[in-house]
């Protein structure tokens, strides 16, 4: 009984298929694990820049509430009080004495 060199060229082809098939296989599923893997750290700074847009609307908000507050006659008025010490003509201002 002598082996017919055609099966075992056959199975010879067969097996390196295989072994080709399965280092495709495996390089396949690296990238898709660090194809996953970029994919989390990206939601994660998407969130995070989300978070950071939110916060700066809100400060934007605010800039302009105080934009719109400092343009009152009220705000003038307390700045001239506080900061340059002005007074109305009929108003009466008391020290405290430096004992």
């Amino acid at each position: 009984m002598s082996r017919n060199p055609r099966k075992t060229s056959r199975k010879s082809g067969i097996i390196s298929v295989g072994i080709v098939v399965m280092i495709f296989m495996a390089i396949m599923a690296a990238q898709i694990f660090r194809l996953s893997m970029k994919l989390s750290e990206k939601e994660e700074e998407k969130e995070a820049l989300q978070e950071q847009y939110e916060e700066e609307t809100q400060r934007t908000s605010e800039l302009e509430e105080l934009e719109a507050y400092m343009s009152t006659d009220e705000y003038i008025e307390e700045m001239a009080r506080s900061r340059l010490g002005m007074v109305y003509d009929d108003e009466i201002i008391f020290k405290e004495s430096e004992e």
